[in-house]
């Protein structure tokens, strides 16, 4: 039977698995502590809860939380970053440290109630950002509209050059 202090810690994790819009699992083997705390610092600017935990009582707190999808993977040294915002910030993070050269395996995503891959985790990383999506969908949505508009100032313009010149030639035409 679990302690007090673990089941609060159960209840806790239970209830940051629940309230998070992703959770990503990695193992944090090789990581050294000034690693550990530059990612857990760029983390958490993002609003991502990184946590080590240990695998018995994550088993019982992810049960708890009805994620039991995610208990395969709590085998060996276990990290969980929490996303509360943006769920595919973490794994951005995640992965730019992993480029980087920090000692952190992926070893599993949850996003939108979907168990991704390693892999998975890679690919939505290597997404662009949501803010990067809309200015690109604004770019391509004014971008006609900003050469229609150029084109009709265009003629436009034509317009007058004809109509001055016409003015010449009759005042031309006058005079004479």
């Amino acid at each position: 039977m679990p302690t007090e202090i673990k089941t609060e810690k159960i209840d806790d994790l239970s209830r940051k698995l629940t309230e998070a819009e992703s959770i990503y699992l990695a193992d944090y083997t090789g990581l050294n502590v000034a690693g550990a705390t530059e990612l857990r610092r760029t983390l958490r600017q993002a609003d991502v809860n990184y946590e080590v935990v240990k695998n018995r009582l994550a088993k019982l707190a992810v049960a708890k939380a009805g994620l039991q999808q995610l208990g395969d993977y709590l085998t060996g040294p276990t990290a969980m970053a929490f996303g509360l915002g943006d769920p595919i910030e973490p794994a951005k993070i995640l992965q730019k440290f992993i480029d980087g050269g920090g000692k952190l395996v992926i070893k599993s995503g949850f996003v939108y109630g979907e168990l991704l891959s390693p892999q998975q985790v890679e690919a939505i990383a290597k997404l662009p950002s949501k803010d990067e999506l809309l200015s690109k969908l604004l770019g391509s949505i004014q971008s006609p509209l900003t050469g229609f508009a150029g084109v009709l100032n265009g003629l436009l313009r034509n317009l007058v050059g004809v109509v001055a010149a016409v003015q010449e030639q009759r005042s031309e035409a006058e005079g004479t």
